[in-house]
This record gives structure tokens, C-alpha cells and sequence, in this order.
């Protein structure tokens, strides 16, 4: 006859597992009467998907189906790296425009390139990276010229001029 592995519990601790079982089982109990009461309520009624089957159950298991609903859901656009990068460097020059100091300019143009370096090291995934880094100095001057040109007043319109013709009798 073959003995229970398991060793045997101690004196000391059966009244503490008696006791939890019984805690556990008056919370189920506990639960059981709320669901029971919202249900009488009506609280479940008029759930959005009521009615309609629940999606993912059929077919094979996809373990990113979460990720998935979140994209679509946020609408959320996810580029390959080298797209990514050349939309941003197509808008940098305007979100360059709406940054107050040399200093943050700089610092957003760093941050642009070392983007764009680590992507030229990374394995490509989608079409080729044709962006390359921008030079910084060169950048922050057209900024500046860009700056001083909208800081400097448009120059102001002409008076409208007045017509000479007049009305003639025939």
C-alpha cells in the first residue's frame, strides 16, 4: 500500500485553514447574492454587445487580440521606422517654428538625428531609410531667418486706389 505524499498537516493549523475555507466560501456566497440582486435590479440590462456573440471565442487563439482592438479602437497608426522618420523630417521645420529658444530647437534636433543613426543600424523593416541627419547649425539658422522674418512686420498695403472713370451721357 503506497503512503500520501504529502506530509501531514499540522494540529495547529487546521482550525486556521477550516477558517479561511469558510471565509472564502461566505464571500462567494457574498458575491453570489450581489449578481443575484443586480440581475433583479436590472443593472445587467441594455450592456453594450448585449445580444451578440463574444468575439475571439471562434477560431484559432491570437495572442495579440488585445493589442489589436487597442489599435483599432485608439486608432492608433503604426509606421515602419523609415516612414516614420520621413514624415517627421517633412514637419520638423514647422515644429521647429513652434519652439521658443535656440536651446530647445538644438535639443529637438539631436534627439531627431540620433533617431535617425540608430535607425540606419537597425535591421530594416519596410521601405529603405532615405532620411538622413540634419545639420544642426545650418537648421538653426533657417530657424533664426525664419524667426526674425515673422517677428518683422508685413509691410502694410497700399491704399486702395480710387477708379477715374466717370458716368457719361450719350
Amino acid at each position: 500500500m503506497e503512503q500520501d505524499p504529502r506530509p501531514e498537516p499540522d494540529p495547529g493549523q487546521a482550525p486556521e485553514r477550516k477558517a479561511a475555507r469558510a471565509r472564502i466560501a461566505q464571500q462567494q456566497t457574498w458575491v453570489d447574492l450581489q449578481v443575484r440582486q443586480a440581475m433583479e435590479r436590472g443593472d445587467f440590462e441594455d450592456l453594450p454587445g448585449a445580444g451578440k456573440p463574444i468575439e475571439g471565442l471562434g477560431g484559432e487563439h491570437d495572442p495579440d487580440w488585445w493589442l489589436k482592438r487597442l489599435i483599432e479602437r485608439e486608432r492608433i497608426v503604426v509606421l515602419p521606422m523609415s516612414v516614420q522618420l520621413r514624415h517627421e523630417d517633412a514637419e520638423l521645420d514647422d515644429r521647429l517654428d513652434r519652439l521658443g529658444s535656440e536651446q530647445q530647437v538644438r535639443r529637438e534636433l539631436e534627439d531627431f538625428n540620433t533617431r535617425v543613426i540608430a535607425a540606419r543600424y537597425r535591421l530594416p523593416e519596410g521601405p529603405p531609410l532615405v532620411t538622413m541627419p540634419r545639420d544642426v547649425e545650418a537648421t538653426v539658422e533657417a530657424w533664426r531667418e525664419r524667426r526674425a522674418a515673422r517677428r518683422t512686420p508685413a509691410p502694410a498695403p497700399p491704399p486702395p486706389r480710387r477708379s477715374r472713370w466717370r458716368w457719361r451721357r450719350r
